[in-house]
């Protein structure tokens, strides 16, 4: 399953590597950061809700909306 966020307030490869890194902590998740669209695309290999994937941006800093399919 795939999940693709989009991220405010991203400016720079450290945000990049910080959102990749806690997004990536998560079981489940695979985590690939494009800093020049703001986008997470997230690779799930088993289910994780969006809960778990708030917390983990909320523990960072950033907010972000789900991007519809």
């Amino acid at each position: 399953m795939e999940k693709t966020i989009i991220i405010n307030g991203m400016s720079c490869r450290h945000c990049v590597a910080r959102v990749e890194k806690a997004l990536n902590r998560i079981d489940g998740v695979e985590a690939k950061v494009d800093l020049a669209t703001r986008t997470a695309n997230l690779n799930l290999s088993k289910p994780v809700s969006d809960d778990v994937i708030r917390e983990a941006m909320d523990n960072v800093g950033y907010e972000f909306t789900f991007k519809e399919s």
